[in-house]
């Protein structure tokens, strides 16, 4: 395909779990083209109050699309899109595409009807996550477990570090407890985790996230937009990923880290978008 032909995707969350939903759409959609965007300064998201999040976002996204035109944007964080979504889409004329927990296909999976969800802390106190157990999943008794140092292993994994089986195993404990046959990753960066997490829980039967799910919405829009899809999926770049444009440092191994997930990148940028590091706040992520 043609530079000219491709279209081109944003995917923007506050670290790297984003890839994770990136190189979901890149398996659906070879043929477009992705540009990643991290607001990696303003790590972890759920350290910051709404309005922060809000602001970052919108500007960060607005400035990438100034510079980068694309068809669709892909909020990939979980945090960000229980609060962004509404003024985003007010602020531009590109589709944007949120991400929800997978609480409706995980009820749809389980046998036994005991759902795990692993997300941050700030994705579990949230009352939409009340809303979706309590339509979706109402019969089901739903095992929820937060912790900030998922997210935290996740990044890590960019730089080698591999996740500690001891501290992971204390984590999952109430899942194993409760004898979950599903569990749901909500949350963009554990998908980045899922060996280490199968390893320590081999029982269970599903593990679901919603990358596969968003990467159909993006097909859909684009679709929608009358673009050729038999050729975006047919064609296929050698970089996929157009740019990667962090607003803080480059974390150590991350080109190498994304080329082995299949979303080699032509250019890497660190401290961009101009945004001041946020003033960090007390609370966990």
């Amino acid at each position: 395909m043609t530079d000219a032909a491709a279209p081109c995707v944003l995917v923007f969350d506050s670290g790297v779990g984003g890839l994770s939903v990136a190189r979901c759409i890149h398996q659906t959609l070879p043929g477009a083209e992705l540009v990643y965007l991290a607001d990696n300064a303003g790590f972890p998201y759920g350290d910051q109050p709404e309005p922060v999040v809000i602001e970052r976002c919108t500007t960060l996204i607005r400035r990438a699309l100034g510079e980068i035109p694309c068809d669709v944007v892909v909020v990939a964080c979980n945090t960000a899109s229980t609060v962004v979504l509404p003024q985003l889409r007010a602020l531009i004329d590109v589709p944007v595409v949120g991400v929800v927990p997978a609480i409706k296909p995980a009820a749809g999976q389980t046998a036994n009807r005991r759902i795990g969800v692993l997300a941050t802390p700030a994705t579990v106190r949230r009352p939409y996550l009340d809303r979706l157990i309590d339509e979706f999943a109402g019969d089901c008794q739903v095992v929820r477990v937060g912790h900030p140092a998922l997210v935290r292993w996740a990044e890590q994994l960019v730089r080698g570090i591999p996740v500690p089986e001891a501290e992971l195993q204390e984590v999952l404990a109430p899942l194993k407890r409760s004898g979950v046959d599903t569990v749901v990753l909500g949350c963009t960066h554990y998908p980045l985790l899922l060996d280490a997490l199968k390893t320590t829980l081999p029982e269970v039967r599903h593990w679901v996230d919603s990358g596969d799910a968003i990467a159909r919405r993006v097909r859909f829009l684009l679709g929608e937009a009358g673009r050729d899809l038999e050729a975006i999926a047919g064609g296929e770049y050698p970089e996929p990923v157009r740019a990667a444009l962090l607003s803080g440092e480059v974390p150590h191994g991350l080109a190498g880290f994304m080329a082995s997930s299949g979303l080699a990148v032509r250019r890497i940028e660190a401290r961009w978008g101009g945004l001041a590091d946020p003033v960090r706040a007390t609370g966990s992520a």
